[in-house]
C-alpha cells in the first residue's frame, strides 16, 4: 500500500489575527500544502497573488533587510525552506476559493481568458517555488461552465508538463482540484473527463449544515441522510475516479445553532464564534461549560451547552479516529484539512484572546487522523529548482 496523503490548507490572512506564520504548519505530518488563495481576473483570465505583504513582502526571523537584487520574502520564501528541509512536502497555490469563484465563470467558456489564466499560473509557479496549481472554483452553473472547466484542467495539464519539458525537469508538475459534496454541485461536473487531467480530488466534505439551514445538523456527517461524506465518496467512485485519487476534506472548525435542542431540531440563530459569527475554531472546541455527544451511526460529534441551548457541528479526536480509520478501510488517497490555523497543537502567545478565541486542551486533528490512516506518502520528493523565477534569490534557491 503506498503512503497517505495529508493535505492541509495554508490561509495567507492566517498570519493577522489568527497569528499563523508558515513556522507553525506541522511539516512532519502533512504531505501537500495548498496555498490559498490566488486571485483571477473575469475579464482578462490573469491569475495573480492576493496579498503581496503576506505572499512575498513580510520579514520573518532570519530574513535580511539588505540583501541585493529583487528578492522573495513573506510566506512563500518561508515555506520554499521548509520544503527544503521536508523533501517529502509539495507546495500547491490554490486558485480561486469561495470570494474569488464567479470570476471563473466567464473565464472557463472563453479559449483567449482560458489560454491566459494557463500562462499566468504556470508563471507563478516558478516564481513562486511551487510543486502544482490548486484550482478551487465553486461551482460551475451549467453544461457550458462544467465543459469549459474540462478544457481548463485539460490546457492546464499540458501546460504543466510542458513547463517540466522545457526545464529539462523530469518531475510531474500536481494538478488538483477542490471538488464539491452537495449533489447539485457534484452532478452538473464531468467528472469522467476531469479525472485524466487530475493527480487528486480534494473532497469539500464539510459545511453540510449551516446558519442557511431551518434546522441544526451535522456539518461533515461520514454516514446517513440528506447528505454525507460517504455518499459523495460513492458518487465519485461511480464516475471512475480511483479510491487512491480521492482526499477526504476535514473541517477544522465547527459550525453554531443557537436556541435549539440539537441535531434535526429548529434553531434560531447562530454563536458570536471565533472570527465569523457562527463558525468556531477546532482548537477552541468544545467551548466550555459544554458537553460533547457522538452518533456512532452517522459518524459525527457535537459540544452542546444545556444552559445556552447552543449546539457546535465539529470533528472531535474520536470522529477524526474514525475517518482516518474509514479513509484506510476504503483504499483512499488520504486526508484535507481546511485550514491549518484552525488546528491545537500550537502556542499563540500574540494571539488576542477572548471568549470562543481560548484554546482548549487535547490534540491535533491533522495528526490524529494521519495517525489513523497509516503511515504518509514520503517517497515522492518536491522540486526545488526555479531558474526561470523573477526573483533573484528564488533562482538561486535561497542560498
Amino acid at each position: 500500500m503506498a503512503g497517505k496523503k495529508s493535505v492541509g490548507y495554508f490561509a495567507n490572512w492566517g498570519i493577522y489575527g489568527r497569528k499563523f506564520p508558515p513556522s507553525l504548519i506541522p511539516a512532519e505530518d502533512l504531505t501537500h500544502i495548498l496555498y490559498a488563495f490566488a486571485n483571477l481576473s473575469p475579464s482578462s483570465g490573469t491569475v495573480a497573488m492576493s496579498d503581496s505583504w503576506a505572499d512575498s513582502e513580510i520579514h520573518y526571523p532570519g530574513d535580511s533587510w539588505n540583501d541585493v537584487g529583487d528578492n522573495l520574502y513573506g510566506n512563500f520564501k518561508a515555506i520554499y525552506n521548509l520544503k527544503k528541509a521536508n523533501r517529502h512536502l509539495k507546495l500547491l497555490l490554490s486558485i480561486g476559493g469561495w470570494t474569488y469563484s464567479p470570476s471563473f465563470h466567464p473565464v472557463v467558456v472563453n479559449p483567449a481568458l482560458r489560454a491566459e489564466f494557463v500562462r499566468s499560473s504556470v508563471q507563478l509557479l516558478e516564481d513562486y517555488g511551487l510543486d502544482g496549481l490548486d484550482i478551487d472554483y465553486e461551482y460551475p452553473q451549467d453544461d457550458q461552465q462544467a465543459q469549459g472547466y474540462v478544457e481548463l484542467l485539460r490546457e492546464l495539464r499540458q501546460a504543466l508538463d510542458q513547463h517540466a519539458q522545457g526545464k529539462g525537469a523530469d518531475y510531474r508538475f500536481l494538478l488538483t482540484i477542490a471538488a464539491p459534496c452537495g449533489v447539485d454541485n457534484y452532478q452538473k461536473l464531468h467528472i469522467h473527463d476531469m479525472n485524466q487531467y487530475l493527480d487528486f480530488w480534494n473532497l469539500m466534505a464539510y459545511d453540510f449544515a449551516g446558519s442557511w439551514d431551518t434546522v441544526a445538523g451535522h456539518q461533515a456527517n461520514l454516514f446517513g441522510p440528506p447528505i454525507s461524506v460517504s455518499q459523495a465518496v460513492n458518487y465519485y467512485l461511480e464516475q471512475g475516479v480511483p479510491p487512491a485519487n480521492l482526499i477526504i476534506g476535514i473541517p477544522l472548525y465547527g459550525r453554531s445553532f443557537t436556541n435549539t435542542q440539537g441535531p434535526g431540531q429548529p434553531f434560531n440563530g447562530v454563536g458570536p464564534g471565533s472570527w465569523e459569527a457562527g463558525v468556531y475554531d477546532y482548537r477552541a472546541l468544545p467551548l466550555p461549560g459544554t458537553h460533547v455527544l457522538r452518533d456512532e451511526q452517522m459518524g459525527a460529534s457535537w459540544a452542546y451547552d444545556y444552559d445556552k441551548k447552543e449546539m457546535i457541528s465539529f470533528d472531535d479526536e474520536q470522529v477524526g479516529q474514525w475517518k482516518g480509520e474509514w479513509i484506510r478501510k476504503m483504499g483512499l488517497g488520504g486526508s484535507m484539512f481546511w485550514e491549518l490555523s484552525g488546528d491545537k497543537g500550537s502556542a499563540r502567545p500574540d494571539m488576542e484572546g477572548g471568549p470562543g478565541k481560548e484554546p482548549q486542551p487535547g490534540n491535533s486533528l491533522v495528526r490524529i487522523v494521519k495517525d489513523a490512516m497509516g503511515g504518509l506518502q514520503m517517497d515522492e520528493p518536491n522540486w526545488l529548482s526555479y531558474e526561470g523565477s523573477k526573483f533573484d534569490n528564488m533562482r538561486k534557491g535561497m542560498a
